[in-house]
């Protein structure tokens, strides 16, 4: 860089500091009695596993016995409603048929639903920092932080996911920002605090090339972007070769705290048997069921005595899958609450002709969803 480069460099201002790392660094932050030492740096939450008062035990040998219930019955007016309103929702499809067809069956099935729901909660820390403004300081002078799961909360409803994010009491305190080191802003690191940069247009020649190819040249015709100076205002800092700091907002100080999150989640394990081949298990999910047997406790046990042995299997590999899966020493969680249901999903299978042929389609669920694997076709006049 020659002289007159030189001259035209803005005022370098070596009281501002370079720009220091984002997060602060080992070692800046206190430690705080129950939560881990701070690491520095972003190294994410730490899970805190619950004390064992938390956590419930499960009874050995313990079951749960379901009444009977019975299979309803789907009339052929409800049947054919049911159609029509199929049809209906389908452009491509007539309603003719659906209001002509003879029925020939109506076949209900008995089809269960079960599910076991686990609410858990689980807690973890971060430490999280704020400018500071002059805010009321929650620190150790007002006593010792409570431990995470010490932490009082509002409890939210039951088995909806939900996450919460609290400041742990007495957590609090002030100190320079590591950023800016206290100054509030940052030397600009585009144009290294000077204020203005190197034209790109003429690379600080102040005068534009003419000519092409090998005769290009440096002409006298001044560089009209940076006015012949060779230089131009730093677009990043404005011309003033440093920036208001990021983290403190030109605040200078910074209030460090731990930030507690408490995530509440509803696990659901579900099953219905696998025993109509042409009806597609997915559609059970957008319909409900008549739910007459509801078990709700912070721990539940398998269900036993029931008709259908595929639900009391299912009914015991969920059971013994979740306080498994959820147990301290799996995941570090607690159990808040079970509910284990057995629903009865009303399902149809209608047989009916029409013009000659036979057909047949669903009805399911207490919606009367229909799935239809053939229709009929018939002439639309449109």
């Amino acid at each position: 860089m020659d002289e007159k480069d030189d001259e035209q460099l803005g005022a370098f201002d070596p009281n501002i500091p370079e720009e220091g790392p984002s997060a602060p660094p080992p070692g800046w932050l206190d430690c705080v009695t129950g939560y881990d030492e701070p690491k520095g740096g972003d190294t994410g939450d730490q899970l805190y596993p619950p004390p064992p008062a938390y956590n419930p035990q499960p009874e050995n040998d313990k079951n749960a016995s379901v009444p009977n219930v019975r299979v309803p019955q789907v009339s052929e007016s409800v049947a054919r409603e049911a159609l029509l309103k199929f049809v209906g929702s389908k452009w491509s499809k007539s309603s003719k048929p659906a209001r002509n067809l003879t029925f020939k069956e109506l076949q209900p099935i008995t089809m269960y639903r079960y599910r076991l729901e686990t609410y858990t909660e689980s807690r973890s820390s971060a430490w999280e920092m704020e400018p500071f403004t002059g805010q009321v300081v929650d620190g150790p002078q007002y006593g010792m932080s409570p431990p995470p799961w010490d932490v009082p909360v509002q409890q939210p409803q039951r088995y909806i996911d939900v996450i919460l994010k609290v400041r742990v009491p007495h957590s609090s305190f002030v100190k320079t920002c590591h950023r800016c080191h206290g100054c509030g802003r940052t030397r600009c690191t585009h144009c290294a605090g000077r204020g203005n940069r190197r034209c790109p247009f003429c690379h600080g020649h102040g005068r534009r090339t003419t000519g092409h190819g090998r005769n290009n040249r440096t002409g006298n015709n001044r560089c009209s972007s940076c006015q012949g100076r060779g230089r131009k205002r730093c677009t990043f800092c404005h011309g003033h070769g440093h920036k208001t700091c990021p983290t403190c907002q030109g605040n200078r100080n910074l209030m460090h705290f731990i930030q507690l999150t408490i995530t509440w989640k509803n696990h659901v394990f579900e099953f219905v048997p696998d025993r109509l081949p042409e009806f597609p298990l997915k559609k059970f999910e957008k319909v409900s069921g008549d739910a007459f047997f509801v078990d709700e406790s912070i721990l539940v046990y398998p269900i036993v005595g029931f008709p259908d042995q595929e639900i009391c299997d299912a009914s015991r590999k969920a059971s013994q899958e979740h306080h498994s899966k959820f147990s301290p020493q799996q995941v570090p969680c607690r159990i808040l609450q079970q509910r284990q249901t057995i629903e009865l999903v009303p399902i149809t299978h209608a047989f009916y002709s029409y013009s000659g042929k036979d057909y047949d389609y669903f009805v399911y669920g207490l919606e009367n969803k229909v799935f239809t694997p053939k229709y009929p076709s018939a002439c639309v006049i449109l």
